[in-house]
């Protein structure tokens, strides 16, 4: 199924350089994509962004749409990749671009997808990868695993039109999830909520929530559902207040 590639965006998390941009909007041109979001600051030099990007992809760095915080960026999404190139128990599970390319485009057909990269020097915080549903990692040679961010977009947008070219989901059994929005108000009602019954530890609520999100992010909820969860946890808070009076 040929990903609806107007419903992907590349999202750059405070990147360093101007000229990276610029590069980021050339790669994502030549794959088809043309939307582009940055996060942190919208004052990056245009002649340095436009030197790497060449004239043909002028139109890309025209629409770039700029954000403070990277919950506002990733709110309107309803599908979220990121990318990092170091592991760790608590950054995965981890996916290859080529496995996370099919669901991508499938998911493109009625969903938001925000391919999400981070600064050059340092990638992705554990914080922005738990904003994620799923997690790619780009696999290289171990004498020199350094990719640059145009390279990295490159890598994981190629995939994703080679993919479009492969059998998927049909269009019409393409599930609507729900908005990064939506799921990210259910996960603050949820840790809010077992953190009054003591089930999370105070000193480090997330060790137990980083498995909760990724079971959810596994089952792909739909808007209905986390309404659904969401009027549990306001079922039980109420009758946790109620149960002695």
């Amino acid at each position: 199924m040929k990903a609806k590639t107007k419903n992907i965006s590349i999202v750059l998390y405070k990147p360093k350089y101007a000229g990276n941009i610029g590069s980021v909007a050339r790669a994502a041109k030549n794959m088809g994509i043309s939307k582009i979001v940055v996060v942190g600051t919208a004052d990056y030099d245009r002649e340095a962004m436009e030197q790497r990007s060449t004239h043909l992809a002028a139109d890309v760095l025209d629409q770039i749409q700029y954000f403070e915080s990277i919950e506002e960026t990733l709110g309107g999404f309803n599908y979220i990749v990121g990318t990092t190139a170091r592991l760790g128990k608590a950054r995965g599970p981890f996916v290859s671009p080529r496995a996370a390319a099919q669901k991508i485009a499938d998911l493109s057909q009625k969903n938001k997808i925000a391919l999400l990269f981070g600064p050059e020097d340092t990638g992705l915080a554990n914080d922005q990868l738990r904003l994620c549903h799923s997690v790619v990692t780009i696999p290289t040679s171990s004498e020199f695993t350094s990719l640059n961010l145009s390279q990295a977009v490159m890598i994981l947008c190629y995939e994703i039109f080679i993919a479009s070219s492969a059998a998927g989901v049909p269009a019409e059994a393409t599930p609507k999830l729900a908005l990064s929005s939506e799921t990210e108000g259910m996960y603050q009602q949820i840790k809010d909520l077992l953190g009054k019954i003591g089930f999370l530890n105070p000193e480090n609520p997330e060790y137990w929530m980083l498995d909760l999100r990724r079971f959810f992010s596994r089952s792909g909820l739909l808007s209905r559902e986390v309404k659904i969860l969401r009027g549990i946890c306001r079922q039980l808070e109420w009758y946790a207040r109620h149960k002695n009076t």
